[in-house]
C-alpha cells in the first residue's frame, strides 16, 4: 500500500496554486479525522492553510517516495518555525496516512550563550511527542575554525549533520527529515547559480555519499509564506538562532530579499523556477558530463527539404561548384495558398526574375 492510496491530493499539475479539492468522499473523510484532532475554535482559516500544507507535504512525499510503510522517521527540530511546522504536518498526517511510520524528534543543543535550553524539551514533553536532545558544543568550535567576516552556516550545518546521520543510524532511523522548504531550494539554487558556479540545489530526497543515510525534505513544495502564517497561527515557541542570525550582509540573506522582490511583483515567478528545477533538459546544457556532446552526429534520410521562399540568389557560382554545392538550389512556396499544382520550382535565377512583375510606386501629379 502506498503513501498516496487515499485522496490524500487533488491534482497534479494544481499544486503550486490550488488548495481546494475535486475529490469525493474519501477527501471529506478525511477532512472530518483531520477536524477531529483540532481544537473547536480553530478558524476556518487555519483550517483551509492547514489543509493546504498537509496535501503538499502528502504530494512531496508521494512524487518522490520519501516515506514508506515501516519507516522511523528523525524529524530534525531545531526550534525555528519550519521545523516546527514540518514535525506539527507529519504527526498530522501519521494519524490519516494509510501505512505506518513513526516519528522521533531530535534536536542538537549547540551550547550557544544564551539558548533557552528548556522551551523545546517543554514544548515536545507537553505534545507528548518521543524526542532526543543531543547536547554538542559546536558552537566553539564554529568559532574557532571560521575566520573573521565569514560566514558560519556552512561549517554549522556540516558539523550539525554529522553528528545527526552517526545519530539516526544509532537509533535505527530510516528516514531524516529535514525542514527546508521550497524558498530555502530557490535560495540554495541561486547561491550556486551566482557565487559557485554549479547548477543545483537542496533535492528533496538525498542519499548520504556513504549510502548510510536518507535524506528527505517534505516541505519540498511548501511556500515560506505559508509556514510563517501557520507558525503564528499555532504559537510555536520560536527560537531564534543567534550564531548565524547574527551575522549581516549575509548571501542568503541577499538572495532571499530578491526571491521576495520578485514574488511581490510577479506573484508566479518562483513557482514557475521551481517548475523548472523539475523539468531539467540536459541537451540544451552545456555539462559535457550530463549529456554526450562528444559522439552526436548526423542521420539524414533521403527526403529533400527545399528552402520555402520566393528566390536564392546564387552568387560567385564558379566558387559554388568546386565546393560541389548546387548552384541553382530549387524552392517550394512558402504560402501554401498561392502553391501551384508543382510541389515546387525548378526555374533558375534568370527566369523566375524575368517573369516578376515590376511594381512601380504610384506618383500624384501636384498640380491636380
Amino acid at each position: 500500500m502506498s503513501f498516496d492510496s487515499q485522496a490524500l491530493d487533488t491534482d497534479t499539475d494544481s499544486r503550486e496554486y490550488d488548495d481546494v479539492s475535486e475529490d469525493g468522499n474519501d477527501e471529506d473523510m478525511i477532512d472530518e479525522q483531520c477536524a477531529d484532532a483540532q481544537a473547536p475554535n480553530e478558524s476556518a482559516y487555519f483550517r483551509k492553510l492547514q489543509k493546504k500544507l498537509r496535501r503538499q507535504v502528502s504530494w512531496a512525499i508521494r512524487d518522490f517516495n520519501m516515506i514508506e510503510d515501516g519507516d522511523v522517521v528523525m524529524v530534525c527540530v531545531s526550534g525555528g518555525k519550519d521545523s516546527y511546522t514540518l514535525l506539527d504536518i507529519l504527526l498530522l498526517l501519521k494519524r490519516i496516512a494509510p501505512i505506518h511510520f513513526d516519528i522521533v524528534a531530535v534536536n542538537l543543543d549547540q551550547k550557544q550563550p544564551g539558548y533557552p535550553e528548556d522551551i523545546l524539551p517543554a514544548y515536545l514533553n507537553e505534545q507528548g511527542i518521543a524526542h532526543y536532545i543531543l547536547e554538542k558544543d559546536t558552537y566553539s568550535i564554529v568559532k574557532s575554525v571560521v575566520p573573521e567576516g565569514k560566514t558560519y552556516c556552512s561549517a554549522c550545518s556540516r558539523l550539525r549533520r554529522g553528528s545527526l546521520y552517526g545519530f539516526a543510524k544509532q537509533i535505527g532511523a530510516t528516514k531524516i527529515a529535514l525542514g527546508h522548504h521550497r524558498d530555502d531550494m530557490l535560495a540554495t539554487f541561486f547561491l550556486n547559480l551566482f557565487h559557485g558556479g554549479a547548477l543545483k540545489s537542496m533535492p528533496p530526497k538525498l542519499l548520504s555519499d556513504d549510502k548510510q543515510n536518507m535524506l528527505i525534505r517534505p516541505l519540498a513544495y511548501v511556500e515560506e509564506k505559508d509556514i510563517i502564517e501557520y507558525a503564528k497561527l499555532k504559537e510555536f515557541p520560536i527560537i531564534p538562532c543567534n550564531l548565524c542570525g547574527s551575522q549581516t550582509n549575509l548571501q542568503r540573506a541577499i538572495i532571499n530579499d530578491m526571491l521576495r522582490e520578485w514574488d511581490d511583483a510577479h506573484p508566479q515567478r518562483l513557482a514557475s523556477i521551481f517548475k523548472a528545477m523539475q523539468n531539467v533538459a540536459p541537451s540544451q546544457l552545456a555539462d559535457r558530463e550530463l549529456f554526450d556532446f562528444e559522439t552526436l552526429s548526423l542521420d539524414r534520410d533521403n527526403d529533400e527539404r527545399l528552402f520555402e521562399g520566393d528566390n536564392i540568389q546564387a552568387g560567385q557560382t564558379d566558387s559554388l561548384a568546386e565546393i560541389g554545392l548546387p548552384v541553382s538550389p530549387r524552392t517550394q512556396t512558402f504560402n501554401p495558398k498561392f502553391a501551384s499544382d508543382k510541389p515546387y520550382s525548378t526555374k533558375t535565377d534568370k527566369a523566375a526574375q524575368s517573369e516578376r512583375k515590376t511594381q512601380k510606386i504610384p506618383t500624384i501629379n501636384p498640380v491636380i
